[in-house]
């Protein structure tokens, strides 16, 4: 579903048991009717008779480009779990490419010929593009940007910012007329991924604000099937999205405080406090059990928020590996 490679500092173990369990960080399947498999940062994903595709939810994390030296127990369970509930959740607005979770770090579903493109929305003006804007910058992506704004402050409307998918290294901002003038996406496509894009970002918001939070900015990805454009890959999980809880927000943005918010944040955060950002030069910190635990409790805390239900770890005494093997095969069975 992804075209980008993977980077890693040392290739990771198949299987790691730590602190908090088991993480699995490759995985090399063979299913009945298998085309091809592709390694994404953190996803597997494997090509079924060119017809469907089975996408594995690893528990590696990613950030600044680059996969990290030690997998996060429950992690791929959390974003397979939280994506499958979202996209269940807007699929009356919005086609998408969900057949079925057969395992808690599964979902199979429609393969589609994905766009070169990720459609970035954003509510608020936070991240990257506070930071540019905070250097001059009143232009994003062909989107004019109101002067005094201040950072973490609401958007009149949420804007779009698309950005075109890189094989390695970053993905580049660019603009929609940028888009269809270079044949990226056709004028028509574009059209219905726009429209696809808000209305999942309303969505979005509207479930977040029931539980309490505030869906800050957010990624889809589309593709193309039968001719018809379909929603593909994860949505409204804390790899792709920013949340801010909603209590206390006013408050914060009216003393010019940080925002409590949801996402990965804290591990880049992490990574810059001790001087990795993936820089010539950078050396990867150390990466210990109880910080790889405190990683996996915070991404469970994530789901319990996001979903709004208590996370049930999938725990057996079979290898992680094994237990999707058996489900994944008995689902294609079928």
């Amino acid at each position: 579903m992804n075209n980008r490679s993977t980077q890693t500092t040392t290739p990771p173990r198949p299987l790691e048991r730590g602190l908090g369990g088991e993480a699995l960080t490759r995985t090399d399947f063979q299913f009945p009717g298998q085309k091809s498999v592709y390694h994404g940062k953190v996803r597997d994903v494997y090509d079924i008779n060119d017809d469907v595709m089975v996408m594995v939810a690893t528990d590696r994390i990613s950030a600044f480009d680059v996969v990290l030296p030690k997998g996060i127990p429950f992690k791929g369970q959390v974003l397979n779990q939280i994506a499958a509930s979202f996209l269940d959740a807007t699929s009356d607005i919005v086609p998408n490419w969900k057949l079925a979770t057969p395992d808690p770090m599964v979902t199979i579903g429609l393969k589609a010929e994905g766009f070169r493109v990720e459609m970035i929305i954003r509510g608020y003006l936070t991240g990257s593009a506070w930071r540019e804007y905070k250097n001059g910058c009143r232009e994003l992506c062909g989107v004019k940007l109101p002067d005094g704004m201040r950072e973490n402050e609401r958007f009149p409307e949420p804007i779009i910012t698309p950005t075109t998918k890189a094989d390695e290294g970053h993905d580049e901002n660019i603009s929609k007329e940028e888009i269809i003038r270079q044949g990226i996406v056709s004028a028509e496509d574009y059209e219905v991924m726009e429209r696809y894009t808000r209305a999942l970002f309303q969505r979005g918001t509207e479930i977040a604000a029931k539980k309490g939070l505030i869906l800050v900015d957010t990624k889809y990805e589309f593709g193309k099937r039968d001719g018809k454009v379909i929603l593909i890959d994860e949505i409204h999980t804390p790899d792709s999205s920013r949340y801010f809880y909603a209590e206390g927000y006013e408050e914060k943005f009216e003393r010019g405080e940080p925002q409590r918010q949801l996402s990965k944040e804290f591990v880049r955060q992490w990574l810059i406090d001790h001087n990795f950002m993936n820089r010539p030069g950078d050396k990867m910190p150390e990466f210990t059990d109880e910080f790889v635990q405190s990683i996996s409790d915070r991404y469970i805390e994530l789901y319990e928020h996001i979903v709004g239900e208590k996370f049930v770890k999938e725990e057996s005494t079979e290898d992680i590996a094994v237990r999707i093997e058996k489900n994944v095969k008995a689902w294609l069975a079928q």
